[in-house]
């Protein structure tokens, strides 16, 4: 749940504001002031501010000023029942994100905040992102499974052959698809990632080739489309079996011509992208139910790659427990703790129905709820086994 703060000296206007946004989902802080709303700012952090500009003690530009050289990746809105087009033009000069009037059109207001979040969210995962840059974590295990799947990354990277990668979840496809970029020719371009599983049916189009400005009602400002952000690089179609079978149709378009269409423009951009997908569907099935188009399918599935779940390569738990027992404890900034022999065979008992993604939560658990050595008692009392 996003966190905003409301700074307004007029209260029924501050209480319609916060009714309005915690009816739409977001948790409100209210200021009855641009001194109060500096407090409040430096205290907690904000998704996005909406400031009043005329207001005693300190006014909302000063309150501007201030939250911009103290946190410039928050969004501040500013509002104003006494603005003027210089007024606006002032505060967008100083950093605003916007600046609406009032009072103000509601839909407006909540595409303008929830833009505004997702502003912030995007510079956030930014930053985090450039501190993991060139630190793709290795493939952990030596079974013949992955030796296998390292092999076949080796011989396909530096190809623009399309690779499926299928899987359960939790057993690494993703990782798997980072690698190959890394050992491709197109590394030095993005990697884009879209969890088709994720992004509502009827947003798909406009996620994946972007849209004009005002070609539908909240298109405010153009948006560039995931397809044109990988271009020279490579595009990961996560979870491709949840994609629609309208949404399949316009990518095997894009496959067929190397060309995407925003939604609302005339004219097609040409796009140079290597197409990566991941599923944990057996998409044929899905094939024979007609929810997955056959002729994609052939297009995407040029190389297959199968990850295997943890329950077939249970010899690569203990390579995998090691790695996360010393990435946890860098992440704590603490000394890696040690695991009993007897602790691992019990853990490899276990049914991993969730695979790594699990081990490594069942290893984090255990690294804070056990001693200096995590026993096999602690296995016992902290883990449920059902294998």
């Amino acid at each position: 749940m996003s966190n905003i703060l409301v700074i307004d000296d007029e209260k029924a206007i501050r209480k319609t504001l916060s009714e309005i946004l915690n009816y739409e989902g977001f948790k409100i802080d209210e200021a009855s002031d641009g001194e109060e709303g500096w407090k409040m700012f430096l205290a907690k952090t904000y998704d996005a501010v909406l400031c009043d500009i005329k207001m005693p003690r300190m006014d909302g530009l000063e309150f501007l000023e201030k939250a911009n050289n103290k946190n410039p990746d928050v969004p501040i809105i500013m509002i104003s029942g006494h603005g003027n087009i210089e007024t606006a033009v002032d505060a967008v000069k100083k950093g605003a994100f916007d600046y609406i009037s009032k009072p103000p059109d509601l839909n407006r207001l909540l595409i303008t905040i929830r833009n505004a979040v997702e502003k912030n969210t995007l510079s956030i995962e930014s930053k985090v992102l450039k501190r993991k840059v060139n630190k793709v974590q290795p493939i952990i295990g030596e079974s013949d499974a992955i030796k296998k799947i390292k092999d076949t990354i080796d011989k396909v990277a530096a190809t623009d052959a399309r690779i499926l990668i299928t899987g359960d979840n939790g057993v690494g496809k993703e990782l798997v698809a980072k690698w190959i970029h890394e050992k491709s020719n197109r590394n030095t371009a993005p990697l884009v990632e879209v969890n088709c599983a994720a992004i509502p049916g009827e947003l798909i189009e406009s996620e994946l080739f972007g849209h004009e400005k005002g070609s539908f009602t909240s298109a405010i400002k153009q948006r560039i489309g995931k397809f044109e952000q990988a271009n020279k690089g490579t595009i990961f179609l996560d979870e491709i079996g949840d994609m629609s079978l309208n949404a399949q149709a316009k990518v095997l378009r894009v496959l067929q011509e190397g060309k995407i269409a925003r939604v609302g423009a005339d004219k097609e951009i040409s796009v140079d992208v290597r197409v990566i997908s991941a599923t944990n569907k057996n998409l044929l099935d899905e094939v024979e139910e007609k929810k997955f188009r056959l002729d994609l399918y052939h297009r995407l599935g040029v190389i297959l790659i199968h990850v295997p779940s943890l329950n077939e390569r249970l010899e690569d738990i203990p390579l995998l427990i090691e790695k996360f027992l010393s990435d946890i404890a860098e992440e704590y900034g603490q000394a890696a703790k040690s695991i009993d022999k007897k602790a691992i065979a019990e853990l490899q008992k276990h049914n991993w129905t969730g695979n790594i993604r699990e081990l490594r939560n069942v290893v984090e658990r255990l690294i804070i709820l056990s001693g200096k050595t995590i026993s096999v008692e602690d296995v016992r009392n902290h883990v449920m086994l059902n294998g």
